[in-house]
């Protein structure tokens, strides 16, 4: 590209736009750290509503009873993974937009499909890179599980025993399938509709940060309410520790039949899934397009 060209220019001083990209990377990783701090107690309260089949107010009961001591007991893999979560979410879809798109600059509206075909392609690579965290997270953060396996380190031990390819199979990698197509159609719907809704909020004369949390918070509570039987059943089966490993199809069956073949009961906990949504992906979105200057 020539010196003059505004495209060089605003894709940074580095070849290929490689601070730009750099930032995203960055961006993506503080914006989900803060915002996993703030909502991590609601994300607690719906695990146990999707591990138990109890009432929001039975779930916070049982974490009232535990105390405060174990009230962040489990904080620290999902603050990890949703901090690795944004770098390779944002910054992977990023990178594959410019990828795709390699005239374009990521300041500039992209395309419906490009954004789409970007935000699974960075779900389905996110999956492959955060199950074990997931993993160990909801194993973790299971009450029943507290005798036998309560920390982090003794997770890791019990799976480490395991044979090489159970290791993967029965330990780190359990629901990875269920997993991709969450992450993978989630993230599709997320980048997809996120810069319209924002764009079309903006001409409408809302402030910037405000059309940003809007926009996140409107593709998260879809996206969250769409996919939430298979969040349902990721927890019951990632929940599991050693034993035989079902199949996706038998696995929600047997999730099914436990539900009593009720969607009520299936969508337990769904109330708090929209709330936490909402904060969660309206947080996300709004300090993240403040960090790129949007």
């Amino acid at each position: 590209m020539q010196a003059g060209n505004p495209d060089s220019q605003e894709a940074g001083t580095l070849p290929g736009g490689l601070r730009l990209w750099t930032n995203s990377y960055v961006n993506g990783a503080a914006s989900t750290f803060l915002t996993t701090l703030v909502t991590f107690p609601i994300y607690k309260t719906i695990f146990r509503q999707q591990l138990h089949t109890v009432m929001v107010q039975e779930a916070l009961q049982q974490l009232h009873k535990e105390g405060l001591s174990k009230f962040y007991r489990g904080v620290l893999p999902p603050l990890l993974g949703k901090t690795v979560q944004g770098i390779v979410l944002f910054g992977t879809y990023d990178t594959v937009l410019h990828w795709m798109s390699p005239q374009a600059t990521l300041n500039r509206p992209q395309s419906l499909y490009h954004c789409s075909l970007a935000g699974m392609l960075s779900g389905f690579i996110e999956a492959l890179v955060l199950t074990p965290c997931e993993r160990v997270q909801n194993v973790l953060q299971d009450s029943r599980k507290d005798a036998r396996l309560p920390t982090i380190r003794s997770i890791l031990q019990e799976f480490n025993s395991y044979g090489v390819g159970k290791r993967l199979k029965l330990g780190y990698y359990r629901g990875l399938f269920p997993i991709i197509f969450r992450n993978g159609l989630g993230s599709a719907l997320y980048f997809g509709f996120k810069d319209p809704i924002r764009d079309a909020l903006s001409e409408k004369g809302l402030p910037s940060w405000l059309s940003s949390f809007v926009s996140g918070s409107v593709n998260g509570m879809g996206a969250s309410l769409l996919l939430y039987p298979l969040s349902v059943l990721i927890t019951n089966m990632q929940a599991q520790v050693g034993g035989e490993v079902r199949s996706t199809g038998h696995s929600f069956r047997a999730l099914w039949e436990s539900r009593q073949g009720r969607v009520s009961l299936l969508y337990r906990g769904g109330s708090l899934v929209i709330f936490r949504s909402c904060i969660t992906w309206g947080l996300t979105t709004a300090i993240n397009e403040s960090l790129k200057g949007k």
